[in-house]
């Protein structure tokens, strides 16, 4: 897979797209995008350590509508395998996969197999070997990657990952559960 994007480019906020990652309540005043990367320890510990109790707390509830962005960052072939891997499983399955990603990325950084790696967790989530590797090397598929991280770099201003645009306001790097409890609130206030 040769991928030619910058890491830690730029992106930013706008309004959900076809090709977005989203939960929630798409008609809250609270929407909450969030660009991260497969690849990216930052993003991985907000999955593992926060993102539980924030889903519980605005996203099951539907008091935000969440949208997640991919965006590629170093190593990019990394990142980038893990997001087609996460969407090879279809938007029913793309969260779990990732979730899953996100909680072995520190065992394959570890062991440095990190196709094998997302093999097992594509396996685990009911995908085949050969979907698999059809699904990591299919070039439709990498190239609308591309395009929507080069999107994210040309219109929307992100510099690092994870970063968060909550109503139109960056909150940069990873976050506590109380550092998004204000920015929501914020955002809610705002919004009335």
């Amino acid at each position: 897979m040769s991928l030619s994007l910058a890491a830690c480019g730029k992106s930013g906020s706008g309004a959900a797209s076809n090709d977005d990652m989203s939960m929630g309540n798409p008609q809250a005043k609270v929407t909450v995008i969030e660009y991260a990367s497969a690849a990216c320890p930052h993003c991985a510990a907000f999955n593992n350590e926060v993102f539980p109790a924030f889903k519980t707390k605005y996203i099951d509830t539907g008091r935000i509508n969440y949208v997640f962005r991919e965006f590629l960052t170093e190593p990019v072939q990394v990142a980038a395998a893990g997001f087609l891997t996460a969407r090879c499983g279809g938007k029913d399955k793309y969260f779990s996969i990732l979730d899953a990603i996100y909680r072995g990325q520190e065992a394959m950084y570890q062991s440095g197999d990190f196709k094998g790696g997302l093999q097992r967790i594509a396996e685990s989530a009911g995908i085949s070997d050969a979907k698999f590797n059809a699904c990591i090397s299919d070039p439709a598929a990498i190239t609308a990657l591309q395009t929507r991280v080069q999107g994210y770099e040309d219109n929307d201003h992100i510099e690092s990952t994870p970063t968060f645009v909550i109503n139109g306001k960056q909150v940069v790097g990873e976050q506590s559960l109380a550092s998004l409890d204000k920015a929501i609130a914020d955002a809610q206030a705002a919004a009335k």
